[in-house]
């Protein structure tokens, strides 16, 4: 069996993250010889094609996205629908399960990938399939806010109360959230995500009835989260290891390497949210001057604030007229759901950032906040601890044969859910 060629089928949410991250095992699996099928979204496939390192062997399969009263016309992606419309978004991801069944039933694959799509086990249970719930974020976040611990302590809400404490069994951690993001992922968890059916329950469902659960993890690092995890689903977790995509092969543009090469290494600050996070006018302005004051050069990768057409638009006043042009160190600024929990985990268990401070009960930060951090992280002298913690990671992260490892053992454990 184990040097059996498996045919896995991935069907990610229909968010560029999410897309890309499964695209990247789908190279580690084929690079060992494994047949791959990808769902996607039709104009997507675009987007996705540099990223896919074996177009002869990783199959495109694009489908087209069901309409949902209320989504815009031609939308496929997060990216193209504001935050408040990504219900209608899974709406029609779930009306796409006859075509996903139709494929499965012609494909005939040993699993199926999936992540929000909690319909999926029982659809591949009835045609002899395994399935697979790849996790793209870490065995912390989930174990944290989606263990069966925490869903029996309040069936309902998620209140202030409830993260006085940690939970009995959760390991040893500094993970504690603050009110407003208690709030927030109370409103996150609890609202439609598709329809008759609310985040939290998908989610549940999603962990509770596959075969596995997989995470792009190393055990050294989150070991005890994992076991976690394990525990409450009782469900085998198997680990991908770092799963490092390929560097880019294109080159920088030139102003740009020009511009990077007239700076000493190490002194340039570089910012970007992801494709998806939009950010508020006034706390992108604290944001940019906050980057203004630490006197360093820095180069963002931002989309414009709510309300701005452009990114010149919403630069604070004299801003462009002053000088803007004064191994990476992290500076953690958690906006939603599971970036808050990867803040605390890599900013107070590992140690390897600093996180920017923000408002308990508000969320704000400051652009003093936003120079604090940054001159933390870049002030080697008042930084050795977590220099030190970002160089000894780094340094297992990048250690000879360790992908190839956690890729292989992942194929094994693999290969013993089909005996």
């Amino acid at each position: 069996m184990s040097d059996k060629t498996l045919h896995i089928v991935m069907y990610p949410w229909f968010a560029m993250g999410h897309l890309t991250s499964f695209l990247h095992i789908s190279n580690k699996l084929d690079e060992r010889g494994h047949k791959i099928s990808f769902f996607l979204p039709n104009k997507t496939q675009a987007k996705l094609e540099p990223f896919n390192l074996h177009k002869d062997r990783i199959s495109f399969i694009p489908i087209t996205v069901p309409h949902v009263d209320g989504l815009p016309s031609g939308a496929e992606t997060t990216a193209d629908v504001p935050f408040l419309l990504q219900p209608l978004l899974m709406t029609a991801m779930d009306l796409t399960a006859p075509f996903i069944e139709s494929f499965l039933r012609e494909l005939k694959p040993h699993f199926v990938f999936y992540d929000f799509t909690h319909w999926l086990p029982a659809l591949a249970c009835r045609l002899g399939i395994k399935s697979i719930r790849h996790c793209i974020i870490s065995p912390a976040t989930v174990g944290y806010l989606l263990s069966s611990e925490r869903i029996k302590l309040n069936e309902n809400a998620l209140t202030e109360a409830d993260f006085n404490s940690p939970l009995p069994s959760f390991p040893p951690s500094s993970i504690k959230l603050l009110p407003h993001e208690i709030r927030q992922l109370s409103f996150v968890t609890l609202r439609e995500f598709g329809r008759d059916i609310s985040f939290k329950q998908r989610q549940i469902i999603s962990y509770s009835d596959p075969d596995a659960i997989t995470f792009k993890a190393c055990r050294e690092m989150e070991g005890p989260y994992c076991d976690y995890v394990e525990r409450q689903f009782k469900k085998p977790v198997i680990l991908a290891g770092p799963v490092v995509p390929e560097p880019p092969t294109v080159a920088l543009e030139e102003k740009w390497a020009k511009w990077l090469d007239s700076f000493k290494a190490k002194t340039v600050i570089f910012c970007a949210f992801g494709s998806e996070c939009i950010l508020k006018k006034d706390q992108f302005q604290e944001l940019v001057l906050g980057f203004e004051l630490t006197g360093m050069p820095f180069l963002t990768a931002l989309k414009p604030p709510i309300g701005a057409e452009t990114i010149e638009s919403a630069l604070p006043e004299g801003f462009e007229e002053r000088a803007m042009v004064n191994e990476c160190q992290m500076v953690l600024l958690p906006n939603v759901g599971d970036q808050v929990i990867n803040a605390r985990l890599m900013g107070g268990d590992i140690k390897v950032g600093v996180e920017v401070e923000k408002g308990e009960e508000d969320g704000l930060f400051t652009r003093e906040g936003v120079c604090k951090a940054v001159k933390a992280v870049m002030d080697e002298d008042s930084n050795v601890g977590v220099r030190t913690n970002h160089a000894k990671w780094r340094e297992f992260l990048l250690s000879n044969g360790l992908e190839n490892s956690y890729i292989d053992s992942y194929v094994q454990k693999l290969h013993s859910l089909l005996k």
